[in-house]
């Protein structure tokens, strides 16, 4: 029995979200059809993390086991030539039986897109929240560097999520700005439901003094989502970068 890892990059807004739902179709959904068409065999991906509808990846990575001897090259040749336009499979390596994609991973980095604009780009429809009013991107950079460090994010964690604990670290934060485009960017050793885009959206009521400057620290003090800004949309959000131990050479592997 072999364990498969692939990485994928895709387009969120033609999916409802990764996690397999009856009825829906979303990645998962997609990457079990095609993995079936291609391996003969039904497959369990092991998925990093679980992104909602509206939300892309830049890299996403899940792993599988599989029977099957075909090669990792061929492997990925033929998914890609049997998925649908808006997934497609980047690598895929075979990697110790132990490897699971989501307790393995050690870190993750979300970026959030803004056309900060007056007018609207065709180009970015479903991939770049358009915000018409006046953005100061270093003050927001000043503002968003509060996030840093290990905290209880409770304040920036949508109802509904069941978690042990709200504790995460976040290791960097920023904001920064390339002519009309604003991204956000930030990596920790994980994330609460909906907690980037919560904190996106509470920026964005720092800059419209709806929310007190300087008041993401008693924000996250406070461990009551009310006193957070509102959730930004989906559209804008993508899993940038996972992050994986680096496996030794000589570690134990099937093929």
């Amino acid at each position: 029995m072999r364990n498969i890892k692939l990485t994928l990059m895709y387009d969120g807004s033609k999916f409802h979200g990764y996690q397999l739902q009856p009825g829906l179709c979303t990645v998962e959904s997609e990457l079990r059809k095609a993995a079936k068409r291609i391996l003969g065999e039904e497959i369990k991906p092991v998925s990093c993390s679980r992104t909602d509808a509206g939300v892309h990846a830049n890299m996403f990575c899940c792993n599988f086991r599989t029977e099957s001897d075909r090669k990792c090259e061929k492997l990925l040749c033929g998914l890609n030539a049997v998925l649908p336009s808006g997934i497609a499979v980047t690598g895929c390596e075979d990697v110790p039986e132990s490897f699971h994609a989501r307790y393995d991973c050690v870190s993750k980095e979300y970026i959030y897109k803004i056309w900060n604009s007056k007018s609207r780009n065709p180009f970015l429809e479903n991939y770049a929240l358009h915000y018409p009013f006046s953005l100061d991107c270093d003050f927001l950079n000043n503002q968003a560097k509060q996030f840093i460090g290990t905290h209880d994010f409770k304040s920036f964690c949508a109802s509904g999520a069941t978690v042990k604990t709200t504790v995460r670290t976040v290791f960097d934060c920023g904001v920064e700005r390339e002519n009309d485009l604003v991204v956000f960017h930030v990596s920790g050793n994980g994330f609460l439901y909906n907690m980037v885009r919560i904190m996106v959206g509470t920026l964005l009521s720092i800059s419209e003094g709806k929310i007190e400057k300087n008041s993401i620290g008693k924000i996250i003090e406070a461990k009551d989502r009310s006193f957070a800004g509102v959730t930004a949309k989906a559209d804008g959000l993508y899993l940038n970068k996972v992050f994986y131990p680096e496996v030794r050479p000589d570690a134990e592997q099937k093929h």
